[in-house]
């Protein structure tokens, strides 16, 4: 898979020496965007990162940042984050396709979270290509590659090193 040029922040940061338990972080004005079926859904440059020992920064967008009708209630059970509460899944839908469980949230998240109140994650790797080739998720314009292991949400830009959590053999990290 091939990466559009980096045009955002020189600097390098390792997921190594992000903190556990995890934090929330300001993402310094990147421009964040989400393509889903050819059409940009969201942006935004008020994204939140959480950043987490051995995982690439997850991506939190204000929900207002979401065009209009796109984000809507997902069917199935809630699950709970030992450091951030309960989470919220989201559906997107665009030009009538539905995107199953692709986002979720924190309605109440925990003291340490609340930060995250009105913000929305989503999964890169269920974007990612999802019904074109330019679809995905982009920060600063570079298209973001997901996090291995189809359970995690991190976004892996030119800008973060690992190795991951989420691929063969790190379960146990």
């Amino acid at each position: 898979m091939s990466r559009a040029p980096h045009t955002g922040p020189t600097t390098s940061e390792s997921a190594w020496d992000y903190p556990r338990p995890p934090a929330v972080d300001a993402a310094g004005g990147e421009d964040v965007r989400i393509v889903l079926g050819g059409v940009e859904v969201a942006r935004t440059d008020q994204a939140l990162r959480v950043l987490e020992t051995s995982h690439p920064p997850t991506y939190y967008l204000p929900a207002g940042s979401f065009a209009s009708c796109v984000v809507q209630p997902a069917a199935g059970r809630r699950t709970v984050c030992e450091y951030k509460g309960v989470a919220t899944y989201w559906d997107l839908v665009v030009e009538g396709t539905r995107f199953v469980r692709v986002g979720w949230s924190y309605d109440d998240p925990a003291i340490g979270f609340r930060a995250l109140r009105g913000h929305i994650a989503l999964t890169p790797g269920a974007i990612d290509r999802a019904t074109g080739p330019d679809d995905g998720c982009f920060v600063d314009g570079e298209r973001v590659l997901p996090q291995e292991g189809g359970f995690y949400g991190g976004w892996i830009t030119s800008r973060v090193t690992g190795p991951f959590k989420g691929g063969p053999g790190t379960l146990g990290w």
